[in-house]
């Protein structure tokens, strides 16, 4: 039976792959969601006749209203129109590929909406992580990982009996600047910084791979996902990604999930769970690849995966702060505003600045976000 799909973020990288995935695996679009790429928005929307498309941005959600008069496609506009989205009742699957914590009421409405769903944008978790996983035992859905190390994790698991699960292996790649130490790193530019050696993503997501907050982030949501403490998360710097991640069991046995660096496979595997269908992305040829390098992570040039081990120790509210400052710091870095060095600096005494507490909602969440970025604006100003 041809089940619905509603994509959050669809002109994104994610977003873009995703579309692709759907037409091949017998997926009907029923909604689309992104901030204001309204060229691109506009020919998904042609293509893919979704029964509404929501625009973050409200000018934009106008013109794109206009520019799709003649269709039977409605437009909606905000977050609430992105959250209506998420809650469409043609709806079964909701992929959450937003950029940054605006992914985070959208995912909490389709939760509460019944809905599978599978979820790309790693901020959620990070910043509304136990909300988001109470969210969903209450509602007794799923949460997919598309990530490509989250979803080699969860493929790793596949059969494997609860509680059995003693350690997890979570790779990178280590990023364009993987061996520098950081006096080398002072006058890197923004073009350095976004050339990633593997993959090809987002300007974002590829300035926090350059920083390693990207595997810091990532540390954090295993937590949530999995269930284990950071401390029982290894971060191994692999810098041919074939070997996306592994767990370890309690009996020693290490099992990993390895492919090409492509990740219409995780994006397909959260889609289709639990059912494997054939897949454009490349095939792996290990005797091409040859060898296989593992190493530790330079955690004092690359602060920013230390900050975040030690803000989701802490709990709280520190990793939505962590969050919330590096998203600021980013967007200057991307401005040409702040040095790359500067982003750690930012995000740490923003995270520090953060005061501890065990009463999380969604409230404080988006409090803490602000205060950390208004933190790091001040501190560039």
């Amino acid at each position: 039976m041809e089940k619905g799909l509603a994509i959050l973020g669809s002109t994104g990288s994610i977003g873009t792959q995703a579309l692709d995935v759907a037409a091949s695996s017998g997926y009907r679009v029923v909604a689309l969601a992104a901030n204001r790429n309204i060229g691109l928005l506009e020919a998904q929307a042609r293509q893919f006749r979704p029964r509404c498309v929501a625009v973050m941005d409200a000018a934009a959600a106008k013109d794109l209203k206009v520019r799709l008069a003649d269709t039977q496609v409605q437009v909606a506009s905000g977050i609430e129109g992105v959250c209506e989205a998420a809650q469409m009742q043609e709806a079964d699957v909701v992929l959450d590929a937003i950029v940054g914590i605006a992914g985070l009421r959208p995912a909490l409405s389709a939760i509460e909406a019944g809905k599978t769903l599978a979820l790309a944008n790693k901020e959620t978790l990070v910043a509304g992580g136990e909300l988001v996983t109470a969210a969903a035992k209450r509602a007794g859905v799923s949460i997919l990982p598309v990530d490509s190390e989250h979803s080699a994790i969860f493929q790793s698991l596949q059969g494997v009996p609860e509680g059995a699960l003693s350690r997890i292996l979570l790779t990178a790649s280590g990023g364009p600047f993987f061996g520098r130490k950081a006096e080398e790193l002072e006058r890197v530019t923004k073009a350095e910084a976004l050339k990633h050696p593997n993959w090809v993503m987002g300007q974002k997501i590829t300035i926090d791979s350059a920083t390693l907050m990207n595997k810091g982030l990532e540390v954090i949501e295993a937590v949530h996902l999995f269930g284990l403490p950071a401390e029982k998360i290894e971060v191994l710097v692999h810098r041919q990604s074939v070997l996306h991640s592994a767990v370890e069991l309690v009996d020693g046995a290490v099992i990993g999930q390895m492919g090409t660096p492509d990740m219409r496979l995780p994006i397909q595997y959260a889609l289709t769970y639990p059912k494997r269908l054939d897949c454009p992305a490349g095939r792996l040829s290990l005797t091409e690849i040859g060898t296989l390098t593992f190493e530790k992570p330079d955690t004092d040039t690359f602060r920013c995966l230390r900050i975040c081990q030690e803000a989701i120790a802490a709990g709280g509210l520190k990793p939505a702060a962590a969050n919330g400052a590096n998203e600021a710091a980013v967007q200057l870095f991307l401005e040409d505003k702040i040095g790359f060095l500067e982003i750690a600096e930012l995000v740490e005494a923003a995270t520090a600045a953060q005061e501890a507490t065990s009463t999380v909602t969604l409230e404080s969440v988006f409090a803490a976000d602000a205060l950390a970025r208004r933190r790091v604006l001040e501190a560039k100003h």
